[in-house]
């Protein structure tokens, strides 16, 4: 925490994400007013009533964007918090025990690994269908296999260690041993891993969206948003620019922190 808190780069994406995460926390209550539509007022330039202008249907932008942020951060978290674990235990299982298991379950991981991420994302979601839910699964069953090889490499530089050898002496079995003994030492790693993968699912997330796989009309969400903005990005380019800057803003941020944490996580930055 010393180290952060002493790190421009920490404090740079601090600064993007702080107002992203604060729009998540007051989203819902904007709810109601980033659904009103107002015919009058169709694609009203930002100014004192509109700070950042209105879309086709004369919604709020800013209310919009704001209460995007909990459907978009709200999906990102929730696939880390899917994929991390997932991949942290199927790493540890292979690297215990070895033989057919770690075959199979190290095969799966290339395969996973070989095909795009999004492109997978895409084929899962369209297979499960639109919605939050469902492309939160399909990002998630695409974004484990990293954590997993990262895992089982941490497991085969583990096992043999000498708490491992007492743990098998006290009649602890394989599966135990992987998940209770070894799988924890993973989790510093899979932190930082994790900090630097959430912009890349950040990505993910507000594509599904903008290919209408994510939150279905009305909800705000900022993929969808640019979406049906790219049609007046001539004549209101407002529309998808302030979504795609909140986008930005969050694959930015994150990357920054991320950068941050590994370094202060580093053990070569130890000082005497």
């Amino acid at each position: 925490m010393k180290r952060l808190a002493h790190d421009p780069t920490a404090w740079a994406g601090a600064f993007l994400l702080a107002p992203l995460i604060l729009g998540a926390l007051i989203g819902p209550f904007l709810a109601e007013t980033a659904l009103v539509t107002h015919l009058d007022a169709r694609l009203l330039p930002p100014g004192q009533d509109h700070w950042f202008g209105t879309d086709a249907l004369g919604r709020d932008v800013l209310a919009r964007t704001l209460a995007g942020s909990g459907a978009t951060l709200g999906l990102a978290f929730l696939v880390a918090g899917l994929a991390a674990p997932l991949g942290l235990a199927l790493g540890a299982v292979a690297g215990s025990l070895g033989g057919i298991v770690e075959t199979l379950l190290m095969r799966t991981t290339d395969i996973a690994l070989a095909v795009p991420r999004l492109i997978l994302a895409l084929a899962l979601a369209a297979a499960l269908g639109p919605g939050l839910l469902n492309a939160a699964l399909a990002v998630a069953l695409t974004a484990w296999p990293p954590y997993a090889r990262q895992a089982r490499a941490e497991t085969l530089a583990a096992r043999k260690a000498d708490f491992i050898a007492a743990a098998r002496l006290c009649g602890a079995s394989q599966m135990r041993i992987a998940l209770v003994h070894i799988a924890p030492l993973g989790i510093s790693s899979m932190l930082v891993r994790l900090s630097l993968d959430l912009s890349g699912i950040v990505l993910a997330s507000a594509g599904l969206g903008f290919l209408g796989l994510g939150a279905q009309p009305p909800l705000p969400e900022w993929g969808a948003m640019v979406a049906t903005g790219r049609t007046h990005l001539v004549d209101a380019p407002w529309v998808a620019g302030f979504p795609g800057l909140a986008i930005l803003m969050a694959g930015l941020g994150f990357s920054l922190l991320g950068d941050a944490i590994r370094d202060a996580l580093d053990p070569r930055n130890e000082r005497c």
